[in-house]
């Protein structure tokens, strides 16, 4: 990372001057952000909101301007504390983990400090009978208010109220040490190897990289690391089933007690406690487990909501499942171990439908993909998406976008940071830079970051990309189109922020859709040397093969669905976790794939257990079932048709958290939500899918 900054000025208090992390407005100045920075910006920033907390809990009678002034102050936390988490899972040096670490328990506790706030409570309470109940999205802000601060602990006793924060405080640490140990249990593996017969089969784009890695460090042959575009290349194309099955290993083992680095990192333990802590939060609030406390901000209302969710798609999709592992098996001539599904599913796919994965990838060049998929959303929303050159981030790589209106005006922007790296966190995701505010003293437009892990560019050509690279971008884009084109002014009610999390996911998976339409195929595909689109032979076998082994993906989402929610509706203090034992169980009730003893899946868990899925992973299938019902609409009056784009636009991303989700759905659908929709997208028809 560039520094721009090579010597700070000290105040007499000790703050550093000119501190890129105390800047009031503007995009932060990412390259110049640098670990010695964040103590002394946290100190003095949460110093700033706590006086400006003194004068609001001094204002006897509260209204709604007064209400906005705790907007301002959680948007100056956010505006100082994202960037810091945001470069600790982009680049996560050591220094600046020491410095992220340091300084979270001063965020967490600014957090408590916040929600038990009692004066505040009540002022809230009087404002909830003082405001204009005609104004939804006002009544909704206070609501959410009242609710964070019950959530938080704010009515419990004093020594109650003590043990809620203390716990807030570890769970805060403990959830950021489980995702450090995965980060670093990935980038430690590598796999030297010089035999060509064990890389056969390979992407060259991956074999190039791996090539580059090895002479950087003046061996011969090839260095393979863990990164998810090398994992998935290995387990779907590796030729060799002992280099299948030590990628295998290596990566369901990682951060755990079994494996190459066998309790180098070992996330067990937390787990046990992650889930003690998060159980006796839930009790102290009067709840009997934390997954009823997880459903408070989400639109299941109980568990048995979410069982009987769970077991409807159970029932009719493991049959499914079966089948298809049953025709793989048969297809392989033999028995198939966990490391060889992919590889096989993979050759299937050839077989049928004439189309292999990485034949694909050339016709899918990342800068064609993105120009084709900001059309995508530019021909639905009325909406113009630009580059903007010269704008301050962390890494070369990184681009930035602006998304303008048909007027021309700014709607807001995102950054892009796409190629996998040491030091950056696996997966894909967006996230907030800043959120859209129309407040006294604040008018700020929202800033989105959209991160994933794909091949970096090789020498004379750009990252190409596999289809399923392509689905997880528009997945991400899906996000932050959400995020962007919301038109709440209140920020906690902005873009995604005050939505459940069980809809969260909504136009993420409805915008996945576009990615497999037959008129949009050509215009995100373009062969990266000679300019042509994807053939039309090999167009519509990719539209064939969306439905291929759509079974056996989605028992595996049920099956870690059932797991999460699980854990947290059946744990007893007195028997601990009984992490194996629950996986084992869900296992043999949902999945129909075999996995081998050394598996620790749930060392790698991160979306629940140091994520915002915990007691939530249903959420994916929940709102799948919305997403697909939300694209039928668009099937029934056109995929692109304007009226019915402009209707989605407004009830579902301009609305953010303002309004009641479902309300909201069935304001642009016109119904409550039918399974059928999914059930028909994923090749399974079924009887009796038309109730939500």
């Amino acid at each position: 990372m560039q520094h721009l900054y090579g010597r700070f000025r000290y105040s007499p208090t000790g703050a550093i001057l000119n501190n890129p992390l105390t800047a009031a407005a503007g995009l932060p100045a990412f390259s110049a952000i640098r670990s010695e920075h964040v103590r002394p910006a946290v100190m003095q920033v949460l110093e700033q909101q706590r006086q400006r907390l003194k004068v609001l809990e001094r204002q006897e009678t509260p209204s709604f301007d007064w209400a906005l002034q705790l907007e301002r102050i959680n948007d100056a936390v956010h505006r100082l504390w994202g960037p810091v988490a945001h470069l600790n899972a982009v680049l996560s040096s050591p220094e600046f983990r020491d410095a992220y670490n340091s300084c979270l328990s001063l965020i967490t506790e600014f957090g408590i400090e916040l929600g038990q706030n009692r004066t505040l409570h009540r002022r809230f309470s009087q404002l909830e009978k003082l405001v204009d109940h005609s104004d939804r999205t006002k009544v909704q802000l206070i609501s959410h208010a009242l609710r964070d601060f019950r959530l938080a602990g704010v009515a419990l006793e004093d020594r109650a109220r003590n043990r809620f924060a203390e716990i807030a405080q570890n769970l805060a640490q403990l959830q950021a040490s489980f995702e450090q140990n995965l980060m670093d249990a990935t980038d430690a593996f590598q796999h030297h190897e010089t035999a060509e017969e064990i890389v056969a089969g390979l992407p060259e784009v991956v074999l190039e990289r791996s090539r580059r890695a090895a002479e950087s460090k003046d061996l011969p042959g090839w260095l393979l690391s863990l990164d998810p575009p090398t994992y998935v290349a290995v387990m779907t194309h590796a030729e060799s089933e002992t280099l299948r099955k030590r990628f295998y290993e290596a990566w369901v083992t990682r951060a755990s007690d079994r494996g190459p680095q066998a309790r180098r990192w070992d996330n067990g333990s937390l787990i046990e406690d992650i889930l003690r802590l998060r159980h006796e939060a839930a009790e102290l609030l009067g709840f009997e487990n934390y997954a009823e406390l997880s459903l408070v901000t989400k639109m299941a209302s109980t568990p048995m909501e979410v069982f009987e969710f769970l077991a409807v798609l159970a029932a009719k999709i493991r049959p499914v499942a079966k089948k298809e592992l049953r025709e793989l098996t048969e297809f392989a001539g033999r028995s198939l171990n966990a490391w060889d599904v992919d590889f096989y599913a993979e050759r299937l796919k050839q077989v049928r439908f004439q189309l292999a994965d990485d034949e694909l990838r050339p016709y899918f060049p990342l800068p064609r993909v993105l120009e084709g998929m900001f059309r995508v959303a530019e021909t639905l929303f009325g909406i113009r998406i630009s580059a903007r050159e010269g704008v301050d981030s962390w890494h070369p790589d990184v681009r930035y976008f602006e998304i303008r209106s048909a007027q021309d005006e700014l709607l807001g922007s995102f950054f892009v940071d796409l190629f996998a790296r040491p030091n950056k966190r696996g997966g894909a995701w967006m996230d907030g830079c800043l959120v859209r505010a129309r407040l006294t003293g604040l008018n700020q437009q929202p800033v989105a970051y959209l991160v994933c892990n794909f091949n970096p560019p090789g020498e004379g050509q750009p990252s190409l990309l596999t289809h399923n690279d392509v689905v997880t971008l528009f997945h991400e884009f899906g996000h932050t189109l959400h995020y962007v084109l919301t038109e709440v002014d209140f920020p906690s009610l902005a873009g995604i922020n005050g939505v459940p999390w069980d809809a969260v996911e909504l136009p993420s998976q409805f915008f996945e859709n576009y990615a497999w339409l037959p008129e949009v195929l050509p215009w995100i595909s373009s062969h990266y040397r000679t300019g042509e689109t994807l053939p039309v032979d090999k167009l519509a076998a990719l539209n064939a093969s969306r439905t291929f082994h759509a079974g056996l993906s989605m028992v595996r989402q049920l099956e870690l669905a059932l797991f999460d929610f699980r854990l947290h509706v059946e744990y007893d203090p007195a028997a601990g976790a009984r992490v194996a034992e629950t996986l084992a169980q869900v296992r043999s009730e949902v999945a129909v794939i075999d996995t081998p003893a050394f598996n620790r899946f749930a060392c790698t868990f991160s979306h629940v257990f140091s994520g915002g899925y915990a007691a939530g992973y249903y959420s994916y299938k929940w709102a799948e079932v919305l997403a697909a019902d939300a694209f039928s609409a668009f099937e029934e009056h056109g995929t692109f048709d304007a009226d019915t784009a402009e209707k989605f636009r407004r009830s579902i991303l301009a609305s953010g958290g303002s309004r009641d989700t479902m309300d909201a759905f069935i304001e642009f659908r016109g119904r409550a939500p039918s399974l059928a929709p999914l059930l028909r997208q994923a090749g399974i028809q079924s009887e009796g899918t038309d109730v939500a």
